[in-house]
């Protein structure tokens, strides 16, 4: 898993448009490994702290820029402040997490866009029973330590028989909803069929509204909303293990980097409001048929948004990890880009752009 060294790449700025997004069943021009293009600039990494224990992710609370959250695999919330690694824990729930497993553990925290006022932040991890549990939090009177007292379960997703594809990531969207990444809870293969399958909620991205209802309410908007199945928390189907996803800071635009199987990687992109998109897994992994499933039935008659980019396994890369848009200075070269990068590919980041007609990447 990689720490979320991407964030600082993503102050908030100004300008640019949208880029175009494919339509559902239509396999887009991608940028393949041979392609790459020459970095337009350098990128430098600056180290921000130091003696951390399996970081897993990292974000900063609204209008808070003296504090980065950095949660912990096996179940700390750490705090950097001015720039330094505080020796207490925001939170610690260790006894709560279940992470034996390489894929298991706190995965991510989210805060709630008002928590200046109401304090409220989540957390995505593995419980004890090894099934995917988001919770809600409330800091205590110190900003610096969250009430370990206030915890409310929100949602935990079945995740039975294997200790792979959790997702796991929080996000809230422009929208005010809380976003939930989950993935298909099997390997190899999604045997399970989990991904295509309406009726559980693996390998789906999750939309809820935490403000209308205790745990939480559907919002009404969400596109399989109705009785029996499908799921209404269900906003997209089709993904294998959506490891972290973000919205651009300037249009909402949702950005998914899914772990493909053997061969393929893939990134997806929506815009605002734009739910209901089946991104194919396991029907395909990225735009390639997987095995013969395209044949099976529960893949025939299936409408499918394909990936904005694609690579394949190849000069040390092997695992996806989506990133951020950069909206920090307009003049900068990567104003408006995608910066991602890979587990397997530990001394560089990509960027990807439309260019007109294709999407270019540049590797750093």
């Amino acid at each position: 898993m990689l720490l979320g060294l991407l964030v600082f790449l993503v102050p908030i700025g100004v300008g640019a448009g949208r880029p175009h997004r494919p339509q559902p069943d239509a396999p887009v021009p991608v940028t393949v490994d041979s392609e790459l293009s020459q970095p337009a600039a350098t990128i430098d990494a600056t180290l921000i702290a130091s003696g951390l224990l399996r970081p897993t992710s990292m974000v900063a609370a609204p209008h808070d820029r003296a504090r980065l959250f950095v949660t912990e695999q096996a179940g700390r919330v750490r705090l950097v402040k001015d720039g330094a690694l505080l020796s207490t824990p925001f939170l610690d729930i260790q006894p709560l997490v279940l992470s034996n497993g390489f894929e298991e553990g706190l995965l991510s925290i989210a805060f709630h866009p008002h928590y200046a006022s109401n304090g409220f932040f989540f957390l995505c991890f593995t419980n004890t029973g090894g099934n995917l549990e988001v919770d809600r939090y409330t800091v205590s009177a110190n900003p610096d330590q969250a009430d370990p007292g206030s915890r409310l379960t929100v949602i935990i997703v079945n995740h039975p028989g294997s200790v792979y594809h959790y997702g796991g990531q929080l996000q809230f969207g422009p929208d005010g909803y809380l976003y939930i990444s989950t993935g298909d809870g099997n390997d190899p293969g999604d045997q399970l069929n989990n991904a295509q399958n309406t009726g559980v909620l693996l390998g789906k991205m999750l939309r809820l509204d935490i403000d209308g209802g205790t745990p939480y309410a559907i919002p009404p908007t969400n596109p399989f909303v109705g009785t029996g199945n499908p799921r209404d928390e269900i906003w997209a189907i089709g993904l294998r293990n959506p490891w972290r996803f973000s919205f651009d800071r300037l249009n909402g635009d949702l950005w998914l980097g899914d772990v493909g199987q053997y061969l393929w990687e893939e990134i997806d992109h929506e815009l605002p409001a734009d739910g209901g998109h089946n991104y194919a897994w396991n029907c395909y992994e990225g735009t390639h048929p997987y095995d013969s499933n395209p044949s099976q039935p529960h893949c025939i008659g299936r409408t499918f948004t394909w990936p904005v980019y694609e690579y394949q396994h190849a000069a040390g890369r092997c695992s996806v990890s989506g990133g951020y848009v950069y909206r920090g200075s307009p003049n900068s070269a990567y104003f408006g880009q995608y910066v991602f990068s890979d587990y397997c590919q530990t001394n560089g980041v990509q960027t990807l752009s439309y260019a007109g007609s294709n999407w270019v990447v540049a590797s750093y």
